[in-house]
Order: C-alpha cells, then structure tokens, then sequence
C-alpha cells in the first residue's frame, strides 16, 4: 500500500511538474517593477527620509571607510526629530521599568535582594504591576492596547484637561503616525474626500493622503505672524475646495506646530473649533509636542480637546481627534514607536469600525505601550525615583530651550536669512532670500532652490536638514527645516560651521 501511494504521489507530481512547465514565463525581467507597482505608493514622497538623508547616509558610510575625503568628521542628522540619534539621554526611571518587565526572572522572589541594589522600589513594583496586567511582553495583547495602561492615559489626560476621558475611547498606537493613518484612511470616502492640511505641514500628512487618494486641501500659515492661523485663511482654503466640487471632511492641525514651531493660543483654538463646528468638520489634533513648550508664560499649551469641553453643550457634538506620542517631549523614545489617539464625539459605529481596523494588525507592541503608560504616569513627589526623573526631564528641557534660542539667533545673523523663534517643538523653519545665479544654478542641476542649498550644506558641513519644499512653503519662498537636537556642548562648533558654509555659499553665488 505504501508502495501505491508512493507510485501515486510520484505521478501527481511528475504530471505537476509537466503542467507548470508549459506556464513558465519566456519574458525576461521582473514581474514587480515601479511600472507595474501600485502608482498611490509610487506618488508617495517624505521628504524628512528623502534625498538629501540617503546622501547623509552615503556620506556616513564613506567617513567610516576613509574619512579623509571629507571635510567634516561627522553627518549631523537634523533632519528629524529623533533625539537619542543625537545622544539625548534616556530618562532612567523608564528604561529602568522596561527591561524589568523585558526580564521578568529578575522579579523573583530568590533575585529580590540583587535587584534591590540596582532598581528602586518605585521602578520594580511598577513593574510587577505592568506584568500583572500584561502577562508577557512576548504575547499580543488586546487590539486597542492594554486595557490597564488606556486606563492610565485616561486619568493623565484627566488631570490635563479637567474633563472627564473614557478609557474605550483611546487606541493605543505604533507612534502617533499609525493613528493619523488610520483616521485619515476612515475619512477617505472617495478621490473628493478632501482634509485641510496645514502649509507648511509635516510630510506625513501628504504622503497618507497620496496612498489613500484623498485630496489635500492646503490652508497658509502667516510666517509674518510668527506662523499664526487666521480663520479667514481657512474659510478661504475651504470655499475654494468645494468650489471644485471636493468634500471636505476634517481639518488638521499641528500644535505646536512641525516645521514651524508655533503654539496656538486659547483664543485662536476657540475660532479653529467654532469653524469646524459651523463648516461640519472634523477636528485632527496633533499634539505630538505638547511638553516642548519654550515660552510657557506667553504660549502656554492648551489641548484641542480642554477648549473643546469649555465651550459648553453647543459644542457637544463636535467630532475631534487628538494624537500624542512618546517620541517628542523630554522622552524621545523614538524606536519604542509608542502613541495614541482620543476619540472624542465620534459616532459610536465608526468607534466598532476603528476597532475592526486596528484588529488587522492585531495589537500595537507592547514594550511602546509600556512607554505611553510611563509617559502618562510618571514618578510623582515622594516617589524613590521622582527627584532623578524631574532633574533629568528639567534638563533636557531647558538645554532645548536654549538650544532654540542660540540656533534661531545663528540663522538671523545670516545674510539674507530670517528666522522665527519657537514657542514649541523641536525645529526652525528659516527663510532664505538666494541669489538669482544660486537659483539658476538649481534649475540646472534639476533641483529645488532650498533642495540646491540644502545639498550643498551638507556636503560641506556633514548638517542634514530638510528643504522647505518638502512641507509647502509660500510659492516664491525658500526654507529650510532644522531640529536644535545636536548636543548643546557641540553647539558652538555647530553654529560655526554653518555660518562659515553660507558666507561662502552667498559669494559663490552672489549676483
């Protein structure tokens, strides 16, 4: 009988084996090429990991093979925000609680009395109460997150706003990107399914509605204003979007905002969420920065949804999403990709469907949701650990500030350059006036102006930043995008060789 099946199975295959012989394929190549590729993610672009960061890249590369065909020692990656690329230190107490809970054998009762000499109290009973509710860091977990640590986001959002948050209305996320992802991609009904971005915006924004198809309804900051949002540049965007027949479904707003970092005022916040309100809009609140506020006296933080809730029972109807991350702020915990989003006033069907939706991916991971609960609950006063975190948090957050403050005074003292201040973020957007022969120069050599520049500084310098043409700029404008992440002791030297580079960049070029 074995012999059968054996003699059997032989034939099926030998007759396979015929069969797919007489299919295969007499055209060369590859079957997937960007011909035949999707065309939505064709049209795609980021310029925060575009042309000028894969050089950066190359150029890293070539000063670790032989670094004495360069004029710098370094690649200086401004392009982005990611802080601990540029040697920020972590905050102890959450890397503490991480690998705790990363290696729960170092909880056992027989370990207890090593641990104790390395950990604090604070961080290891955390940490038993995260595995306590989480089970192992290894294993997916509930598909909105954790319900213990939404839990937390709840109560900090509470004692944030004043208002009441429900934990069943937040989603736990891979980095606030994947939740503006998924909200722009439930927006999305057709082509004509439009959402107002800001310009200048963060590139994240245009490439998510390039891959679904939406269509980007662009609305100007004043850069004269210090980037301010005026309602009638709104009512503008917004008239001639439905003029050419586009359904506009939401706005987006970056506050503090990312390039320009700006911070809405209560004031204005109010005027935004009145016109959605009358317009029938729904609010997307990016709040990613929302402890990196530089001018607390003058620009404090106010959350979308804490101005929201103030304006009482007209506004209760008022859809809004915010999203927050721990890769921003005194954190910069970039690589843990931890994030969230709130839903607040969204029907409680499309709540089952942006269920249904993050069930596809099954759970965000677990140690960035770990991150997102120490983010939201952090060592407080009279904790083992709370005078190190608040020392460590205070700073970083003061070096920022004065980082800003000397890179923005850098760049003003430039010729042809001017800069705003940030209240907020991690980034300058300074304008700079180029010559005519520099602008022609790019043209030639099939580039952007602020690309052309860009490229150039980084050749010379080893800076990486991101030409303004990457995030929408005033047509006839030229920008550039900076972070102020480089280590304040290198800060001097930093400023020094950009200033050198543009002298020389200016007289080559002068007119």
């Amino acid at each position: 009988m074995l012999r059968t099946l054996l003699r059997t199975s032989q034939t099926k295959s030998l007759h396979l084996n015929q069969s797919t012989s007489r299919y295969v394929s007499t055209k060369p190549g590859k079957v997937l090429t960007t011909e035949t590729m999707h065309p939505l993610i064709k049209s795609v672009e980021y310029a925060v990991r575009g042309a000028l960061p894969i050089r950066a890249e190359a150029l890293s590369e070539q000063l670790r093979k032989d670094p004495s065909k360069l004029n710098f020692d370094k690649v200086v990656f401004c392009n982005i925000g990611n802080p601990q690329q540029l040697n920020q230190k972590p905050i102890t107490f959450f890397r503490q609680v991480a690998s705790l809970c990363e290696n729960p054998e170092l909880l056992k009762a027989e370990n207890r009395s090593l641990v104790s000499k390395l950990y604090p109290a604070d961080a290891i009973a955390r940490a038993e109460v995260l595995l306590k509710n989480i089970g192992s860091v290894g294993a997916y977990s509930h598909s909105k997150g954790i319900s213990h640590i939404r839990k937390n986001v709840a109560k900090f959002i509470e004692r944030r706003d004043g208002y009441p948050s429900e934990p069943e209305n937040i989603f736990l996320t891979q980095g606030a990107s994947e939740g503006v992802q998924r909200v722009i991609q439930l927006l999305t009904q057709s082509k004509q399914s439009g959402i107002m971005i800001p310009i200048p915006q963060y590139p994240l924004y245009s490439a998510t509605l390039s891959l679904v198809d939406a269509s980007p309804v662009p609305y100007y900051l004043n850069e004269k204003e210090d980037w301010g949002l005026d309602r009638k540049d709104l009512e503008k965007s917004l008239n001639e979007a439905r003029k050419n027949g586009v359904d506009v479904r939401a706005l987006v707003i970056i506050n503090p905002g990312n390039p320009t970092g700006q911070c809405l005022s209560e004031d204005n916040i109010r005027e935004i969420i009145r016109f959605c309100h009358e317009e029938r809009i729904v609010l997307l609140a990016d709040e990613v920065y929302q402890t990196n506020i530089y001018q607390p006296e003058r620009r404090p933080f106010h959350s979308f949804k804490k101005v929201l809730r103030s304006m009482g029972p007209e506004y209760e109807e008022q859809e809004l999403f915010s999203f927050h991350s721990t890769s921003k702020g005194m954190i910069g915990e970039c690589g843990r990709r931890g994030g969230y989003f709130e839903c607040v006033n969204i029907d409680p069907e499309i709540m089952d469907q942006l269920y249904k939706f993050a069930s596809i991916s099954l759970c965000p991971n677990v140690q960035g949701q770990i991150m997102v609960d120490l983010m939201t609950n952090p060592p407080v006063k009279g904790d083992p650990s709370y005078e190190q975190y608040k020392s460590e948090v205070e700073t970083v957050f003061h070096s920022l500030g004065r980082r800003a403050e000397k890179l923005a005074k850098c760049f003003n003292n430039l010729e042809g350059v001017t800069c705003n201040s940030a209240e907020g973020a991690m980034y300058l957007f300074p304008r700079i006036r180029l010559p005519n022969k520099a602008i022609k120069a790019a043209e030639s050599a099939g580039m952007t102006p602020d690309s052309f520049y860009s490229m150039a500084m980084l050749d010379t310098t080893g800076v990486c930043v991101v030409p303004g043409s990457g995030f929408g700029q005033e047509p006839g404008t030229f920008h550039f995008r900076s972070t102020f992440l480089p280590e304040e002791s290198l800060f001097d030297e930093f400023c020094t060789s950009l200033q050198k580079f543009h002298k020389d960049f200016m007289n080559k070029y002068s007119d």
